[in-house]
């Protein structure tokens, strides 16, 4: 698996929901902060975005926008509409997909609106480098890959067929993909730094690959560098500067993410969870993994399936 693939998936807690909303002016919809990322899709009409403490955003048909956080926020169809509470209902219980309206007299707009749950205790540096909005606004020949499952997702949403939770789900986690590829792309060359230059830089690349593809094996900064190609010191001073933390440091995040997502979503023991976390003694690992989210190994098992379970559906 690609890094970007690898990272994702290890960072999500859940399931992704999407609700398709139905809207007549005037309108507003306010939306609770979420533990993870949020995103809208103008699929008809025009709105206006409301970030807290950030300047309205208009937004058209085929507009895009990611808040990279879930922080509360409203969308609007003028900046004087009063918001509602987004409580959507469910397609059935077991459905990540929901549905949404606000009665008016007014012109229409629909917007697919999404939640990814994502581990925030200890963000990782992929998110932690995101703009707080990411805008990608519709126009002709652009993103061709982003718009395709963006049309793809509305259609099934639209007209719900025998498979289509799988089918919506498999969408909107390819649209994550989809835009942050995109913003990636319009990063002006000299702008692309952090993950994004990472991911791409001939020296970093290969030895993030190394450490994604057997996070358990006993890395040292020299054996990194080889992979890139550098000296110990080189390679060290490279990686810190490009990714924002020293080669171990991030080794050991990486790790930790790694275990996180074991307990989250298997029954393996701590034994197996600490083996494949790179540590021999079960102690050691369980001493590391309570410094770096704050809760022991067995407790935070216990408490993210729980929440795992609460956010499988759309609220």
């Amino acid at each position: 698996m690609d890094i970007l693939s690898d990272t994702l998936a290890a960072l999500r807690t859940g399931r992704p929901s999407v609700v398709r909303t139905d809207a007549q002016a005037p309108w507003g919809v306010r939306f609770q902060p979420i533990a993870g990322a949020g995103f809208h899709v103008v699929v008809e009409g025009h709105c206006v975005l409301l970030p807290v403490g950030g300047d309205p955003l208009a937004l058209g048909p085929g507009d895009v926008v990611f808040l990279r956080r879930g922080t509360d926020h409203a969308i609007c169809d003028a900046v004087t509409s009063e918001p509602v509470a987004f409580e959507p209902d469910r397609v059935d219980t077991s459905s990540p997909i929901g549905r949404f309206a606000v009665e008016g007299d007014g012109a229409r707009s629909v917007l697919v609106c999404g939640a990814y749950h994502l581990d925030v205790d200890r963000p990782h540096p992929l998110l932690g480098d995101l703009p707080e909005v990411i805008h990608l606004p519709a126009g002709p020949g652009r993103h061709p890959a982003l718009r395709s499952a963006v049309d793809q997702l509305c259609a099934e949403m639209h007209r719900p067929q025998p498979g289509s939770d799988s089918v919506v789900t498999t969408l909107v986690d390819l649209l994550l993909l989809y835009i942050l590829r995109s913003w990636y792309a319009e990063l002006p060359g000299e702008q692309t730094q952090g993950w994004a230059a990472a991911l791409n830089d001939p020296s970093i690349a290969p030895a993030l690959k190394a450490i994604h593809d057997d996070p358990a094996h006993p890395w040292t900064v020299e054996s990194l560098g080889s992979r890139a190609g550098l000296s110990r010191a080189a390679f060290a001073r490279r990686f810190t500067t490009v990714v924002g933390e020293p080669p171990l440091s991030y080794l050991t995040t990486w790790r930790m993410a790694v275990a996180a997502r074991m307990l989250r979503e298997t029954a393996d023991p701590l034994s197996t969870v600490a083996e494949n976390a790179g540590y021999t003694s079960e102690f050691a690992f369980a001493k590391a993994f309570k410094r770096h989210y704050g809760a022991p190994p067995g407790a935070y098992r216990r408490e993210r399936r729980t929440v795992s379970a609460a956010l499988s559906v759309p609220g």
